[in-house]
């Protein structure tokens, strides 16, 4: 399997626009469906990497918690279901059951969402402070796939716990890792980088 690292957003960019459909309830979701929240926590992840497995059941902890202290989160799935049929929508909806999603799940079948924000892997976390600008982009913690260590996203949460609390986050943050988004045939951007 190989390794494809986060591009890191730069940090004060504004959340780029996408409309997406929830496989979940069918809605359509905006990044102005979350206007007036706290904060904006994007994660493009999808149903069959196992480095997104590792964190799944945390990210919806995390979802529950802070969801209730006005931070707004949609996870979102880009990869081309053509060829991986299992991150399709009916997947997508069974992985929001298994990890206890009480946020969007939105399906970026084009995966012109996943250019404009410069995700490159799964997992790949953005968060956006109320402005809608990016104050933190890496990795959720440092559990991986056979590494033994148990995700407690604490470096997702503290980068909440500072923005909720009115103090600054850290700008040394460390890309995600993940498999690369499964993008459709000649679809790949040339930003993408291949750890190993």
């Amino acid at each position: 399997m190989s390794e494809t690292l986060s591009t890191m957003m730069a940090l004060g960019t504004t959340a780029p626009g996408f409309s997406l459909p929830d496989a979940v309830s069918g809605r359509t979701i905006t990044p102005e469906t979350f206007r007036g929240g706290k904060a904006l926590f994007i994660a493009f992840t999808c149903n069959h990497c196992p480095y997104a497995n590792v964190g799944e059941a945390e990210l919806g902890k995390i979802g529950r918690q802070y969801g209730s202290q006005g931070v707004g989160m949609v996870a979102i799935s880009s990869n081309d279901v053509g060829q991986y049929p299992e991150d399709g929508p009916a997947g997508m909806r069974e992985m929001a059951k298994r990890a206890g999603f009480t946020f969007p799940y939105c399906h970026d079948e084009t995966q012109e969402t996943a250019k404009a924000y410069g995700a490159a892997c799964t997992p790949d976390y953005f968060l956006f402070d109320g402005s809608l600008r990016l104050v933190y982009r890496g990795q959720l913690d440092d559990a991986r796939p056979g590494n033994g260590k148990a995700s407690d996203g604490k470096h997702l949460r503290a980068a909440l716990d500072a923005l909720l609390a009115g103090r600054p986050v850290p700008p040394e943050q460390r890309p995600s890792l993940g498999c690369n988004i499964k993008w459709k045939p000649g679809n790949a951007p040339a930003y993408v980088s291949i750890k190993r």
